[in-house]
């Protein structure tokens, strides 16, 4: 994951929290046995960790967590999935079709720290890594 410490490094938290939010989704990823992390770094545009399970073998990655970099000063998540790996019970994300490498997708946005948000998202990944690993 060349690039990735240095990235949370440098990054300055703001009031919105978001900084502390992706480091609770990474720390969560970094839980799962069986997980191997990606890192993608698109200065100015996104920074992109994405989390592959071992069993895996159609897709390259079961969820991907986006630090969109637009705004130096105001970087906000998105925390995407493929449709079919997960459900959304309380309807917080936003149907993507082929938005998630040419697949239907979910992403749910976060422009603050939320607890509940957060909480809600890891039980996603839950869900998507258990799918991952049935492939």
């Amino acid at each position: 994951m060349e690039g990735l410490k240095e990235f949370i490094e440098q990054w300055q938290e703001t009031e919105s929290g978001t900084k502390k939010a992706f480091i609770q989704i990474m720390e969560h990823l970094k839980s799962m046995d069986g997980v191997s992390l990606g890192f993608n770094a698109r200065p100015g545009v996104s920074y992109s960790l994405r989390p592959k399970h071992d069993n895996q073998k159609e897709r390259t990655l079961f969820a991907m967590a986006d630090v969109i970099d637009d705004d130096p000063d105001q970087k906000w998540l998105s925390i995407c999935f493929y449709g079919d790996m997960i459900t959304d019970p309380d309807e917080m994300g936003e149907l993507i079709p082929g938005g998630l490498l040419g697949s239907d997708g979910y992403c749910f946005d976060i422009d603050e720290y939320d607890e509940s948000t957060i909480e809600y998202l890891k039980d996603r990944l839950n869900e998507a890594f258990k799918n991952a690993a049935a492939v």
